[in-house]
């Protein structure tokens, strides 16, 4: 069951991207800033089926899971295209349905707080893949390769666009090292 998308005050619907969302939105928005989640952190737990993996070798993908807070990117997506793009993010972040539709407050980079629509990963779903040491990160995420593509250019893409915006992630910053250096 997917909780419904409140709208902005203006009738918009904000999206927070905490993942390929960030650099690959696929979809057309009015404002794109960076943006804070509070409650939820940004985490390699969940197992890739169909995007970076499949069922018989699944690759590793970002969720947020509890606790901490997540930077990430808000997008302002225009009333008039609200119904449409959130069709396209259920299809796309709901293929297998790992992934939980919430809408939770975000603070955007200039400080104002906005109800947005995002995707937590659930617990109880059997790719749910929970806090995973560093070398079966690895392991997941060199074996995978999905309908998206593989699964090393998803976590460097990631960390390349987070550090570009500031924002440290210590597991993407292991895993980029390892991967770029053929590790």
């Amino acid at each position: 069951m997917t909780a419904p998308a409140g709208p902005a005050s203006d009738g918009s619907l904000w999206v927070f991207g905490y993942g390929s969302l960030m650099w690959r939105p696929g979809f057309a928005y009015a404002r794109r800033c960076k943006a804070t989640l509070r409650g939820w952190r940004r985490s390699l737990c969940v197992y890739s089926h169909v995007y970076r993996g499949s069922p018989e070798r699944p690759g590793l993908v970002l969720g947020l899971d509890r606790g901490g807070a997540c930077a990430g990117v808000a997008f302002e997506v225009a009333e008039a295209l609200r119904e449409t793009t959130m069709r396209y993010l259920r299809e796309r972040e709901q293929a297998t349905a790992v992934y939980l539709e919430r809408i939770a407050p975000i603070t955007l980079e200039c400080g104002e707080r906005v109800p947005a629509l995002t995707y937590v990963a659930d617990r109880l779903h059997e790719q749910y893949a929970g806090r995973l040491d560093r070398e079966a990160m690895l392991a997941y995420v060199r074996a995978g390769t999905g309908q998206s593509g593989d699964n090393p250019e998803y976590v460097l893409e990631t960390h390349d666009h987070l550090q570009a915006m500031g924002v440290r992630d210590r597991d993407l910053e292991w895993l980029s090292a390892r991967l770029r250096a053929g590790q």
